[in-house]
């Protein structure tokens, strides 16, 4: 049974009556919910109760502070759990920098934010050698990247030598320098924010990079009601000093411990056949002009993982794989300039070869 705790899908879902002996495939989930939470006359062959009680502590404790965002905050959890970094892209003002932040402070690891800016250089990022006169040798000055989790804000403000000292440490989580390798710390979870409307002295992150990225999380405006809750929680601190209320609450052992587990999650071979076909989809459309590569069918598996695991499940069910699949394939994927002419977006292309490949059973 699963423990009586606050599960962040609740609100969006009416609870499951008790199924008949004989089961029945779930409905499709609406577009924009996660799957559904494991219920409770189905039983696990792992103890996935570390790896909700994670994810609800830090959604709890976000939610102290952010209105709304809850899908992002779980795409990001699951991205950090399953060893993988985020972009965030939004519009100004809609908390990106803000959940990053938090989503640090409640976890017992080393944070540093870097400010990326048109000048700054790939040795302000990753760090440099300099001579020490006193000891008469050269020593290595760490830069910013050297932390567990890592804010990069306005990652499109740098030009392309300075994103791509991110090329390395993303990927092999080490950083060379003068011939000299120096390995990062666990957990090594980077995210980064860009502006998609402001295009003035901005440098376009190039393919290579963006493919490092295992989600591309596109944050929109709050709604109606989310807007009203914003001005209530706030009215009376300006200062937002709830943000110091924010403590941690999980430690580099107890993420361990649940990528760990999240490993063990079951991808039957149909899932992985489902995947391979969602991908290989991509790349005989003729709407795209650059399809998905073998990083990300390994993304979308791992995602899907992780997200079983949060939603109590040891095992992965086709609505994990569709959930991931855009936020994981949204970045990954080019228009053709014909159709980028008509106004198609890269979610309307991805739906529809999503839709047309048969779901596993």
């Amino acid at each position: 049974m699963l423990p009586d705790e606050y599960n962040p899908m609740d609100e969006k879902h009416e609870p499951r009556p008790e199924p008949p002996i004989e089961q029945k495939a779930p409905d499709a989930p609406q577009e924009g919910t996660p799957p559904s939470y494991q219920p409770s006359w189905n039983k696990n062959s792992l103890d996935l109760l570390p790896v909700q009680r994670l994810v609800n502590a830090v959604m709890q404790e976000i939610k102290k502070v952010v209105v709304g965002q809850d899908q992002a905050t779980e795409l990001l959890l699951a991205a950090m759990l399953s060893g993988g970094h985020v972009l965030l892209e939004g519009v100004p003002g809609i908390a990106k920098t803000l959940v990053a932040k938090l989503l640090a402070k409640t976890m017992a690891v080393d944070f540093s934010r870097i400010q990326f800016t048109p000048d700054l250089m790939p040795t302000d990022v990753v760090g440099t050698t300099v001579y020490n006169l006193k000891t008469s040798e050269f020593t290595f000055n760490q830069g910013p990247i050297f932390a567990n989790v890592v804010l990069i804000d306005e990652i499109n403000r740098a030009p392309a030598k300075t994103q791509s000292a991110l090329f390395e440490v993303m990927e092999e989580h080490q950083v060379t320098v003068d011939g000299n390798t120096y390995q990062m710390g666990f957990p090594f979870f980077t995210v980064a924010t860009q502006n998609p409307i402001e295009q003035e002295g901005t440098y376009k992150l190039p393919e290579a990079q963006l493919d490092r990225f295992l989600f591309k999380i596109n944050i929109d405006y709050p709604d109606l009601e989310d807007e009203k809750a914003i001005l209530r929680k706030f009215r009376h601190d300006f200062d937002m000093k709830v943000v110091q209320e924010v403590t941690a609450v999980a430690t580099a052992d107890q993420i361990k411990a649940c990528r760990d587990l999240i490993q063990q999650v079951h991808c039957k071979d149909e899932l992985l056949d489902y995947i391979a076909a969602i991908i290989h989809g991509t790349r005989n459309n003729g709407d795209l002009f650059l399809g998905a590569s073998p990083r990300a069918s390994l993304a979308i598996m791992r995602a899907s993982k992780a997200i079983a695991a949060i939603s109590g499940r040891d095992f992965v069910t086709p609505d994990d794989i569709q959930y991931v699949a855009y936020p994981v394939l949204n970045h990954r994927v080019i228009l053709t300039p014909e159709r980028e002419m008509e106004g198609y977006t890269p979610k309307e292309v991805i739906d529809s070869i999503v839709k047309k490949i048969e779901v596993p059973r």
